[in-house]
């Protein structure tokens, strides 16, 4: 087990499922377990300690989703150029604790990293997708409210995901990560329906603000591994921040990967500038007073958000887009909660609809 636990608690209901069979059988035996009626008694913030929501993450919570599996990507809006990204919400929170992460504010008052001991039931709204739009493809993903691979040694969730959708010729799985956590893959045939992306960051924010998590180097090693075993990979350099020499650090960080990755065996990229809340910049400056890297030029928008001053926000996108097509390979790209008219800035043209967006993902 690569992350440390305080505690795991089982909800009453789940303490025979298969999920918290092989939890509980590969946790160290320190780590006390306690069965509990509800999870929602231990889900909310510790009150005693002076981190809640760090806390929180080390606390292991076992139970029921009781609400839908499969919803819209919560960033989707009519302001931003959406991606026709659907995400599969199989766990809540993250072991790793990157200084920016909107989840600071989104699950503080809900911070126990949850898992669903009834996961395998999102399968029945995956099939009832497809049986609704036979025609279309879509790109499903597990990256948004967890890490997807994140203690996957303890739940072995991906091996039988990684088995439903090898099956499912109109569904892409997309397993997002910044771990190199990918043993449980490398022993499933993802049939060419399954893309494995990182978050890359260069060295400098790796160091300053992505705490637990593999390096870069790590991770552009794990792309080539599962890209060997018959996985997709994709890219996401999100959150860019302008710093200084970000862009010649972003350019050393694309030529390590381009030196492991093909380019023509990239699936796509994506990009989106760091954007904070006035409630998330409070909680992260609070949580890493000294991470340089939260304190860049920033101005509030319009979507009530703090984003980078937008010169410096388009000149990293710009260099970026450009490093890429530099490299001979038409490489699919997005922006990830950007309006139309600062994709048209850098890609020089609209885009496309979400839905148009989201089919030609799912088939890069």
């Amino acid at each position: 087990m690569k992350f440390d636990l305080d505690a795991v608690f089982v909800e009453d209901g789940c303490a025979d499922s298969a999920l918290a069979t092989r939890i509980l059988s590969a946790i160290p035996r320190n780590v006390p377990v306690t069965h509990v009626a509800d999870a929602r008694e231990v889900s909310r913030p510790v009150s005693d300690v002076r981190d809640p929501f760090g806390a929180g993450k080390r606390q292991l919570v076992i139970s029921r989703r009781k609400t839908p599996f499969l919803t819209p990507c919560p960033a989707g809006s009519s302001k931003f150029a959406c991606c026709g990204y659907l995400v599969l919400t199989l766990a809540s929170n993250c072991p790793m604790d990157c200084s920016y992460c909107f989840l600071q504010e989104y699950l503080a008052d809900n911070p126990a990293f949850q898992v669903y001991a009834n996961y395998t039931d999102s399968f029945e709204e995956l099939d009832r997708l497809r049986a609704n739009a036979r025609e279309r493809s879509f790109r499903v993903g597990t990256g948004e409210l967890a890490d997807s691979l994140a203690f996957d040694s303890l739940t072995r969730i991906s091996r039988d995901l990684v088995e439903f959708f090898a099956g499912r010729e109109n569904l892409t799985l997309e397993l997002k990560t910044k771990t190199n956590e990918i043993e449980n893959l490398l022993e499933v045939d993802p049939r060419g329906r399954v893309l494995v992306s990182w978050t890359l960051s260069p060295d400098a924010v790796y160091r300053s603000s992505e705490h637990l998590t593999a390096s870069p180097s790590a991770r552009i090693a794990a792309a080539r591994a599962v890209l060997d075993a018959g996985y997709r990979v994709a890219f996401h350099f999100d959150p860019l921040i302008a710093y200084p020499d970000a862009e010649r650090d972003c350019i050393l960080l694309i030529d390590e990967l381009l030196d492991v990755i093909p380019p023509k065996q990239i699936s796509f990229i994506s990009m989106g500038g760091l954007r904070m809340t006035p409630r998330l910049r409070s909680a992260a400056r609070s949580r890493f007073p000294n991470d340089p890297m939260l304190c860049g030029e920033d101005v509030l928008a319009s979507d009530g958000r703090f984003r980078t001053f937008t010169p410096l926000r388009l000149s990293l996108y710009r260099t970026l887009a450009d490093r890429f097509k530099k490299a001979g390979a038409e490489i699919p790209a997005y922006l990830c909660m950007e309006p139309a008219s600062v994709h048209e800035h850098v890609f020089g043209a609209m885009p496309a609809r979400p839905a148009t967006i989201g089919e030609r993902l799912a088939r890069a």
